[in-house]
């Protein structure tokens, strides 16, 4: 091992020279050898023809060796061509032999010794050079992490041959649920059950499980990594077949398990119609264009290609970024779309009608909105601010400026809220729901869902990073459940709605199945190759701590208000009829929410939101910041004052 250390550390001509010195000494031993295995003796050997004949040969091989490129291949990565260069030189080389044996009348060279001389050099040329690179192999296979790969189809066996010439993994197997590949062997490695894989996992020391399941349905995924989860060993997984196509990844690329997989929700494919209606060939609006969900929906949106796609945001970075994300994307893809950046709050009615009429907007997103549940519960009055007069001053400027579509996003925390957030976002959509009402040109539509994806505030990403940092994971409760889908998903599915509105239509995205953070959190420390610590197993890796749920906060997220719910043509979209408001009798509360905001009459506005058809039920009590230092300074003071005054009364009395 130690001699084949210095021999890959020599440079690249170095090796060149004492391979074809080692070559030299194959063909002497090949050639003496044949003649030794033909006549049992070598007495031969002291006849000056042979060894003209060897020197004419060996110069003939290693000039054949030359030609055919043996020289340049590198030892560590050879393969069946190398062999096959190796093989086809020593063909060339016995042939040489025999047909100096057939014109040097001297040199007595009988049949059988140039195939024996062939078949020794190709053993000894090839199977040096096979030893050589299985020493090399195996030395760097020692600081490999041995993996599984689960799937032996096209995908596993090109992961396969990849990370054999990487640096971090050797693989030791395959695993496949498809019968007829069990018990077969692909590139040296035996194909065995998932039903063997804990067993598997154990006898083999694998550290890690590889995924090269890119054509897998997300359900099909999610059992195979459900089963994965209790065997407390990392998972990652091959990049998506899409992304391999297209050229953004390759396939050694090896990534964390997506969230999304965890779900096992199966993407349904938009539908074109829908996707166009309201967007094709007319000008675009998005408040809120720069966040998680407002950035998303233009990125579907300029694919469907509008006139011009207007990004309305407050945050001059957020705003720099999506829009030179999207000139990007024009210049790609060669859009004829105009992107259009502007700086703005949706607290400004003057600016939102000045923006629409100025560039005739007909379809707008609204999408600017706090949603941070704890946040707007400690900023009570710029959550009202924003969410119920944000979405109001732009419903307005949309009504003067003509706008043909609005559609506003929403939240499942609007259903039955128990928080300042999600009861803004129902007074939001009463607003909406009474313009509708009214006689206007536009047509107002809301789309409820519930949590997404990787949006800021998201609890997966925070997770993560908990992980990495050793934990603990922090949950909430432990039986806190919520609604999850992926941000592409549910733009693609606001669009869709927007475009089958009919004016005031409350649609509601089917989020399938709600899930418990906790087990999600679980899953995700198991699938990191951790262990979760508990009492029943002190000696786990990441420990889960429940910090008990936050102001405003409530186990379980609905999406409907009441059971009067219907399907619509699209099986991801329904509508639910709920209860609204005249304008008259909205504009009485707005007025009287408008008053007590300038005030900061905290109290007046719970009791404003407890009062209007919202459904409002706190869990906590008044938790705004501001109100609370002046409610605690006022509380010390007047404390100050009565002991003051009992102070000033006994002396009085003394």
């Amino acid at each position: 091992m130690k001699y084949s250390d210095e021999f890959l550390g020599f440079s690249r001509a170095k090796k060149r020279v004492i391979s074809m010195l080692i070559d030299s000494m194959f063909i002497f031993i090949a050639f003496w050898g044949a003649f030794g295995v033909r006549f049992g003796h070598f007495e031969y050997i002291a006849e000056i023809e042979l060894w003209q004949t060897y020197v004419i040969l060996t110069v003939v091989t290693i000039a054949t060796f030359v030609k055919l490129g043996l020289y340049r291949a590198i030892l560590r990565y050879l393969s069946f061509h190398a062999l096959l260069v190796v093989s086809t030189g020593a063909l060339i080389s016995a042939v040489a032999l025999s047909v100096s044996g057939f014109y040097l009348d001297d040199a007595v060279i009988p049949r059988t010794v140039p195939v024996i001389y062939g078949a020794f050099l190709a053993l000894l040329a090839g199977g040096s050079r096979l030893v050589m690179r299985t020493l090399v192999f195996t030395k760097k296979s020692g600081s490999k992490k041995r993996v599984l790969i689960y799937g032996a189809g096209s995908t596993g066996r090109q992961l396969c041959i990849a990370l054999r010439q990487s640096q971090d993994y050797m693989p030791v197997g395959f695993v496949d649920q498809d019968r007829s590949l069990v018990g077969t062997y692909i590139l040296g490695l035996k194909v065995l059950p998932t039903n063997k894989i804990d067993y598997l996992i154990h006898s083999l020391k694998c550290e890690k499980v590889l995924l090269a399941l890119p054509r897998a349905s997300r359900s099909e995924r999610k059992a195979i990594l459900d089963k994965l989860a209790s065997l407390t060993v990392e998972v990652l997984t091959v990049p998506s077949m899409e992304d391999i196509v297209n050229g953004d990844a390759k396939i050694d690329e090896l990534r964390d398990v997506p969230i999304e997989d965890l779900l096992g929700r199966d993407p349904v494919a938009p539908r074109q119609e829908l996707m166009g209606a309201d967007i094709t060939g007319k000008v675009v609006m998005v408040t809120g264009g720069g966040g998680s969900i407002g950035s998303e929906l233009c990125r579907q949106i300029i694919m469907q290609r509008p006139t011009k796609l207007i990004l309305f945001e407050l945050s001059e970075y957020g705003l720099y970024a999506i829009d030179k994300e999207l000139q990007s994307v024009v210049q790609e893809h060669h859009l004829d779309v105009e992107v259009i950046p502007l700086l703005g709050s949706v607290q400004r009615v003057n600016r939102l009608q000045a923006v629409m009429s100025a560039f005739k907007v007909q379809t707008l997103y609204h999408a600017a909105a706090y949603k941070h549940v704890p946040l707007v519960e400690y900023n009570v009055v710029e959550g009202v601010r924003n969410n119920v007069f944000g979405t109001l001053y732009t419903a307005q400027a949309a009504v003067k400026a003509n706008v043909e579509t609005f559609v506003l996003i929403s939240t499942d925390k609007a259903v039955r809220p128990t928080n300042v957030m999600g009861t803004t976002k129902r007074m939001a959509e009463l607003v909406l729901q009474a313009l509708a009402k009214q006689n206007t040109n536009t047509r107002f539509c809301m789309v409820r869902f519930g949590n997404v994806l990787g949006s800021s505030g998201s609890v997966i990403p925070l997770f993560k990073k908990q992980i990495i940092n050793g934990g603990p994971v922090t949950v909430t409760h432990k039986d806190i459940t919520r609604f999850f889908m992926t941000i592409p998903e549910a733009a693609q599915l606001v669009i869709q709605a927007g475009a089958m509105g009919k004016g005031g239509d409350v649609f509601v995205l089917d989020m399938g199945e709600s899930v418990r953070i906790s087990d999600l959190a679980e899953n995700l420390i198991k699938l990191s190759g951790l262990e979760v610590k508990t009492d029943a197993n002190p000696h786990g890796d990441i420990e889960i701590h429940y910090t008990g749920l936050r102001p405003g906060e409530k186990l379980y997220e609905e999406l409907l208000i009441g059971d009067n719910v219907s399907k619509t043509s699209h099986e991801r979209i329904m509508t639910a009829q709920e209860i609204s408001l005249t304008w008259d009798e909205l504009s009485v509360i707005l007025n009287q929410l408008d008053e007590a905001c300038h005030n900061f009459e905290h109290h007046r506005i719970r009791s404003l939101l407890l009062e209007a058809p919202t459904g409002f039920d706190p869990t906590d009590g008044i938790s705004d910041l501001v109100w609370h230092a002046k409610h605690d300074e006022a509380l010390t003071d007047n404390v100050f004052e009565m002991a003051s005054s009992k102070e000033q009364s006994n002396t009085e009395i003394a």
